[in-house]
C-alpha cells in the first residue's frame, strides 16, 4: 500500500481539524500536522504535531526537510476582513509572502501545494464566478489572497488553489463560532439578531470543502477550483433556513440592509461560484444546506 505524507498547515483551525479527522481516518495517509500555537486536536498525537508559524521560514522549513511531505495543504491565514484592513503588512506576510516561500520549497522539491482561497478576490458585482474571471478584490484580505495565488502560479509548483465562501459547519471548539451556529445559537436563546438581507453567498460546508481537498490529491488535479455549494442565498435567507430546520423563532431575526454597518463597503455585495469545473474534473459534489444540517444535527 502506498502512503501519501501530507503536512496539513493552520491545523487548529475549523477546516484544518476536519482535515486532520479526515486524513487520520485514512490508512493511506500519514500526516504531518502544523500550528503556531499549542496543539487543540484532542485526537491527534503529539508526534504527527509540530507548533510552527508560517511565516518563521527557516523553522518551518526544518518541518518540511525532516517531514518530507509529498503534500502541503495551507489552511494558516488570517481571514478576519477587519483584521487584514487594521494591519495589511501583517496579513500580507501571513496571507501570501510565506505562501510565495512555501511554493519556492514545494518547486524545488517537487512537492504538491494545496491553497485555500476566498471569493473575495472577486468584487461582487457579477457573482456568481467562474475560475477564469478576473480577480478585483475591494479589501486587504482579498488582496492578499490573491497576491498568495499570483506566487503559487509563478512558482511553477505543481499546485491547486481552492477558493471557497463563507464556510460553516460544526466547531469542535467551543471559542470558535460560524454564521450557522451563531444563528442557531442566538435564536436557541431567544436572542434577538441582525442580518444582512442585501448581501448574497453559496456558503461551504465544511466537509464538503476538505473532501475537495482529498479529491484533488486522489486525482492529482492541477490549477484553480471554486468550492462551494450550488444554491444562492442571501445572508438573511440563510438565518432563516437555519430557524426553520431547528424550529427556532425567525421572528427574532431582522433583516438590515449591509450599508447601516460599520465597514460595509469592503464587503462584496454578491459572489458566489460555478463549480461545473470541480464536479467535472474532482467528481465534487456539494450538500445542500438542509442535508448539512441534518448531518450537523447528528453532532448534538
Amino acid at each position: 500500500m502506498n502512503i501519501s505524507r501530507v503536512l496539513i498547515t493552520g491545523s487548529n483551525g475549523f477546516l484544518g481539524r476536519q482535515l486532520v479527522s479526515l486524513f487520520q481516518s485514512d490508512p493511506t495517509f500519514n500526516i504531518c500536522a502544523t500550528s503556531r500555537s499549542e496543539n487543540r486536536n484532542p485526537f491527534l498525537p503529539a508526534a504527527q504535531f509540530k507548533q510552527v508559524d508560517i511565516t518563521d521560514y527557516t523553522l518551518f522549513g526544518e518541518v518540511i526537510a525532516a517531514f518530507k511531505p509529498d503534500f502541503i495543504i495551507n489552511t494558516a491565514a488570517d481571514s478576519s476582513v477587519d483584521s487584514c484592513q487594521a494591519a495589511p503588512q501583517e496579513s500580507f506576510a501571513l496571507n501570501a509572502d510565506s505562501v510565495r516561500h512555501m511554493a519556492e520549497i514545494c518547486a524545488e522539491q517537487n512537492i504538491f501545494l494545496i491553497q485555500l482561497s476566498t471569493d473575495f478576490v472577486f468584487d461582487g458585482r457579477n457573482g456568481p464566478y467562474e475560475e477564469t474571471a478576473p480577480t478585483n478584490p475591494i479589501n486587504a484580505y482579498g488582496l492578499s489572497k490573491v497576491a498568495a495565488e499570483r506566487f503559487i502560479l509563478d512558482s511553477g509548483c505543481k499546485a491547486a488553489i481552492l477558493r471557497t465562501i463563507l464556510v460553516y459547519g460544526t466547531q469542535t471548539d467551543p471559542n470558535r463560532s460560524n454564521l450557522i451556529l451563531w444563528v442557531k445559537n442566538s435564536l436557541t436563546q431567544q436572542k434577538r439578531i441582525q442580518v444582512v438581507d442585501n448581501q448574497w453567498r453559496m456558503p461551504t460546508f465544511v466537509e464538503d470543502l476538505a473532501k475537495a481537498c482529498l479529491l484533488v490529491i486522489q486525482k492529482q488535479a492541477t490549477g484553480i477550483f471554486h468550492i462551494s455549494s450550488d444554491k444562492m442565498y442571501s445572508i438573511y435567507e440563510i438565518a432563516c433556513e437555519v430557524a426553520n430546520f431547528w424550529k427556532l423563532d425567525q421572528r427574532l431575526i431582522d433583516p438590515i440592509n449591509a450599508e447601516s454597518l460599520a465597514a460595509a463597503e469592503l464587503r462584496p455585495q454578491k459572489t458566489g461560484f460555478i463549480i461545473e469545473k470541480a464536479a467535472t474534473i474532482l467528481g465534487f459534489q456539494p450538500h445542500s444546506l438542509v442535508e448539512s444540517f441534518q448531518i450537523m444535527d447528528k453532532y448534538r
